[in-house]
Parts: structure tokens; C-alpha cells; sequence
């Protein structure tokens, strides 16, 4: 395979990591770094220097002639970004959400599709080996199921700068939600039937209309009921911020993060993908009503650290360009969990339950 030239897009958090993904990898060549503030130089310095760097996507696009686009900026401006790459002959990575509209991600996948391009959305958890194991002992604990999960988070300092310009366009449900509801739907492999949700504005620091604080509920036409919950801001709890648990007939499982969960870790992206274990609960009794089993304690030898999964995600968009990959099903699995998470934002600004098609 020639060399890939990636135009990187975008400098923060996941499109450093991502960068750097690539700047380590054979085969690719980061052919420009794009962002409006000096983000890019920051991050050309890391990367020890030499990259060419632009303040205009558009610019970007047209003088460094890539073969692929790596989109790490706030969700607005990825429709826009994403269609334009599309539709110059390139392969597009994109970070959550796809679009801030379910209409924007529906024509990124037809653009996707009309061009014969690759498109890969980064849900980061899906190259993360301990929660595809979390994932496959939960489909064994029987149906219906009940997941819940939560990721709240106390952001100060520069992440609270970040989650206040993520809520100009969408809420914690939506933005940090579509990872969960995409681990549910997982899951269960089952059709949303209804969600219900509710949201609070916590805080005179974001615009008014928006909220900083949502919880959703969605019901599964197998029965099965999931729960999530997100909030954003210093004001934030760090009790039970971390709750990563699936409840089915046969027992439980659940992730333990004991150091992830620990106080201080709430805004730490390097701890949002942590593991550290897993614990699985059997509901065998006898006939006195005793467990009969022990509970099982999974501590998988392989847990890459947050850079180590961007590094995976970017070996996959790159392998699934060179070897023809078949993403039909990766791209229909993104455009429907930002599906169910925008249908929670109708339920919490109506108050009504939103009913599914």
C-alpha cells in the first residue's frame, strides 16, 4: 500500500491523540494540521515539528491534497467538514457524533455511500478488548436485560471551557450518550421501541434552553430497558459518577474501576476508558436460596491506556481502507445511537415520551 496521506482536522484531546496515532504509524503521511487557534502549533511542536499547518479547513483541503481526513472538531462543523471530504475523493475519520442533527448524519452516510469512500465514526469503546468482553458476557446473561450506566463528570479548568462550547450544539446525553446507547444497542441487538428523559440546567454559565444535567431511559422491543446518565460542570457529584453495570436473569456483570473511579478522575479522558476489571455475578441458588457459584473476576492482561485505543481506532480506519472493508453496518450502528440520543433531547425539552420507528 502507497503511502496515506491524512489531513488532520482539529487539535484537542481526540485529535491529538489521534495525530500522534499517525505520526507513529507506517504507510501514513500527515500531510497538514488544521485548526483555528494555535492549538496546530502545539501539537506540531509535539510531533517534533516540520508538519505544514492551516487555520482554514477549506484551504486545507485544496493545497495539501489528501487521501483521507481525520475530523476531530466541535460536532457543528462536522456535517459540513465530513460531506466536503467525501465528495473530493477521501476517506473520512470522524470523532462522535457523526452530526448534530439525525438529517446531518443521514446525509454523511449518503454521501459516504455515493462516494465509494470509507467512513469510520470513533467509537472509541468498540477497540477496547475489556468492553468487548463486557459486551459478550452480557448477551450471556439472558433477556430481557437492564443496563445501567453513567459517566458524570466535574469538569474544571480547561475541560469546562471544552463542555461549555460541546453544549452551543448538543447536551451530555447527546454528545457523550451515543458511546452508551451504541454499548446497549450492542447488547441487546434488539429494536428501540420508546425513550423518556429528563434534563436540568444547573448552571447560568451555559446558554439558556440548554442543559447540563440529563438522565434517558430506552426501552427495547425484547424487553429490555437501559438507563444512562451524563452531567457536565464543577458543580457535579463525583458519587457514583462511574456506574457501568448489566443486570440479566443469569446474574450480573460490571465493570470495577476502582482507581478510574476515584475521586479527581471524573474529567479525566485517559480515565473514561479505563476497566481495570470485571466482575460476573451468577444467579444460580439451591435449594436453600445460597449461590452456588462464586462471582468471577476478569482482569484482561490487555488494557491499552487512551492513546493505545486512538492508536487501534486508527489501524482499523487504515486497514479497512487498504482492505476494502465492508462498513455498512458500522455506519447504520452510528447514524441509529445518535437516532435514539437526539430522540432523548426531544424528551427532555417536551417532557413526553418519544416513541421510535
Amino acid at each position: 500500500m502507497k503511502s496515506l496521506r491524512v489531513l488532520v482536522v482539529g487539535c484537542g484531546n481526540m485529535g491529538a491523540s489521534h495525530a500522534t496515532a499517525f505520526h507513529e504509524m507506517d504507510n501514513v503521511e500527515i500531510c497538514g494540521i488544521v485548526s483555528t487557534g494555535e492549538s496546530k502549533s502545539v501539537l506540531n511542536k509535539k510531533l517534533g515539528g516540520g508538519y505544514t499547518l492551516y487555520g482554514d479547513y477549506y484551504k486545507a483541503m485544496k493545497q495539501s491534497s489528501p487521501d483521507a481526513v481525520c475530523i476531530s472538531t466541535y460536532p457543528d462543523t462536522h456535517e459540513a467538514f465530513a460531506i466536503h471530504a467525501l465528495e473530493n475523493d477521501c476517506h473520512v475519520f470522524i470523532e462522535k457524533p457523526l452530526a448534530d442533527t439525525v438529517l446531518g448524519a443521514e446525509k454523511v452516510a449518503a454521501a459516504a455511500k455515493k462516494s465509494g469512500k470509507k467512513l469510520v465514526v470513533g467509537y472509541i469503546l468498540r477497540h477496547h478488548p475489556s468492553w468487548e468482553k463486557f459486551i459478550e458476557l452480557a448477551q450471556g446473561l439472558g433477556k430481557p436485560l437492564v443496563m445501567r450506566m453513567n459517566l458524570n463528570q466535574q469538569s474544571h479548568g480547561i475541560m469546562w471551557n471544552v463542555h461549555r462550547n460541546l453544549m452551543k450544539s448538543l447536551s451530555p446525553i447527546v454528545d457523550c450518550g451515543v458511546h452508551y446507547i451504541d454499548v446497549m444497542c450492542q447488547m441487546v441487538r434488539s429494536k428501540p421501541m420508546q425513550v423518556s428523559a429528563i434534563g436540568a440546567r444547573l448552571t447560568e454559565d451555559i446558554p439558556a434552553g440548554n442543559y447540563n444535567y440529563g438522565q434517558l431511559q430506552i426501552r427495547f422491543e425484547d424487553g429490555s430497558i437501559g438507563w444512562y446518565e451524563a452531567g457536565w460542570g464543577p458543580m457535579m457529584s463525583e458519587t457514583a459518577f462511574f456506574v457501568k453495570d448489566v443486570i440479566g436473569p443469569k446474574g450480573c456483570v460490571s465493570i470495577v474501576a476502582k482507581e478510574a473511579g476515584s475521586k479527581g478522575k471524573s474529567d479525566s479522558v485517559e480515565a473514561h476508558t479505563k476497566t481495570e476489571s470485571i466482575r460476573l455475578h451468577h444467579a444460580d441458588i439451591d435449594a436453600a436460596n445460597m449461590f452456588v457459584k462464586d462471582d468471577e473476576w476478569i482482569n484482561l492482561e490487555d488494557e491499552p491506556d487512551h492513546q493505545e485505543l486512538c492508536n487501534r481506532e486508527q489501524r482499523y480506519f487504515v486497514n479497512a481502507i487498504a482492505e476494502n472493508i465492508d462498513l455498512t453496518d458500522h455506519i447504520d450502528d452510528a447514524v441509529n445511537s445518535l437516532r435514539i440520543a437526539f430522540a432523548c433531547d426531544e424528551s427532555v425539552r417536551t417532557g413526553q415520551v418519544v416513541h421510535l420507528k
